[in-house]
């Protein structure tokens, strides 16, 4: 029942004091008398306190702290671990004394190096400060309400994130022998279907779909969707029918690729990434980004960075020489593993992957358990440096004893 009608001869007032003061509303709001006050919930966009946080791998600092391990190496977060280009360095020295003004918000250098390099319009790019928030450009530009997002189960947990941030539903579909299930995901597409993530190499297994397989996927497609080929471990593919994105952005499909500077460039701290695709979609990107997404810093060793072919191959190298040490010595102890097309291994240890995790963990060793994924045995452990690479199996050899 409401609070009898009060007479003030100003009807703002008179409506807010039958409202507020309503017991049923102060109830459900949990006003206590005296106070003005709602849930948060009742604030919030829906389904945003339902949002499972991302949770990225423990740091160095954070281990050095509970552990009291003082050398510890970070295999957890899939970094490059040769580090960055001497030359990005360098071009991030030069640019120190100008970090007083604001950066290019459109990055027209940064973006005029990738054109040049892609042999594409400059309108084809757009950049932001790492793939994470070109992703949320996305949701923001394409998802609304009620929207149905297709994506890998488990793969990279951003994608669901967005999704839920701007009201659509995400459809998961599970892999198939730790690689993206394509047909599964063609038959959950509908008219309420709006995106599809694929991420290639799949973040965590570190699997691949092949070019004929993606052919024939966007081929089966609607014309209404948009399919985004998250490829921020593609430059670790050896595989011959690796299929690159810039080739369909090229052929005018609905495709839009996500690339990084965290990864083979080795610039993770300074959050840099790029999306391509046609000029329709990316102007879509622009309505939605940042004035200043990415500061002057990463604007500068980025553009240095994508020239340094040595530093690139050496990454690369680094990768490819660790990966099939790895693989020997997996083998050797009869511990299974996925093959992978990135700078990381999926492994199944065959043990509560808490026992092993918290073992390396003492051993400064920090990988990154596989739970949250759905696999309770593995984890996913980036490929180091030779000398980190050797020191991961020393310890594992220890702990599986």
């Amino acid at each position: 029942m409401l609070i009898p009608a009060v007479s003030t001869g100003q009807p703002e007032i008179e409506e807010f004091l039958t409202t507020w003061f309503d017991p049923l509303i102060m109830k459900r709001h949990r006003v206590r008398k005296g106070e003005i006050s709602l849930r948060v919930e009742t604030l919030t966009r829906k389904g945003i306190m339902k949002i499972a946080s991302y949770i990225p791998g423990k740091s160095i600092e954070e281990v050095q702290r509970e552990y009291g391990a003082k050398r510890c190496v970070k295999l957890a977060s899939n970094e490059n671990l040769l580090g960055p280009s001497p030359k990005a360095l360098e071009a991030i020295r030069k640019e120190l004394p100008n970090i007083h003004f604001y950066p290019e918000g459109p990055t027209p250098l940064l973006r005029k190096a990738l054109a040049n390099s892609f042999s594409l319009s400059e309108k084809n790019i757009v950049t932001s400060n790492g793939a994470d928030n070109l992703i949320l450009m996305i949701a923001n530009a394409f998802v609304d309400e009620g929207d149905e997002v297709i994506m890998a189960d488990p793969t990279f947990a951003v994608y669901t994130n967005v999704t839920q941030i701007m009201g659509g539903k995400p459809i998961h579909v599970r892999l198939q022998n730790y690689t993206h299930d394509l047909d599964g995901m063609l038959n959950r597409v509908t008219r309420k279907t709006k995106l599809i993530f694929v991420c290639n190499p799949n973040n965590p297994t570190g699997t691949i779909v092949f070019k004929p397989a993606i052919d024939r996927f966007l081929s089966k497609l609607p014309g209404r969707v948009i399919v985004i080929l998250d490829e921020a471990y593609g430059d670790f593919s050896e595989a011959s029918l690796y299929p690159n994105g810039l080739d369909y952005v090229k052929d005018g499909k609905q495709v839009i690729a996500l690339r990084t500077f965290s990864k083979v460039y080795g610039l993770a701290g300074l959050r840099i990434g790029y999306a391509i695709g046609r000029e329709d979609l990316i102007h879509c990107l622009y309505q939605v980004r940042d004035p200043f997404p990415v500061h002057r810093l990463a604007q500068a060793a980025a553009v240095a960075a994508l020239e340094d072919t040595d530093h690139i191959l050496k990454s690369i190298q680094l990768v490819c020489e660790g990966r099939r040490y790895l693989y020997k010595e997996l083998d050797r102890m009869g511990v299974r593993f996925v093959p992978s097309e990135a700078n990381f291994i999926f492994i199944d240890f065959e043990r509560e992957i808490e026992g092993v995790f918290k073992s390396l963990l003492r051993e400064g060793i920090i990988i990154r358990p596989g739970r949250s994924w759905g696999y309770p045995t593995c984890g996913r452990v980036t490929i180091g440096r030779m000398a980190d690479n050797r020191r991961f199996i020393k310890a594992l050899k220890k702990i599986l004893k």
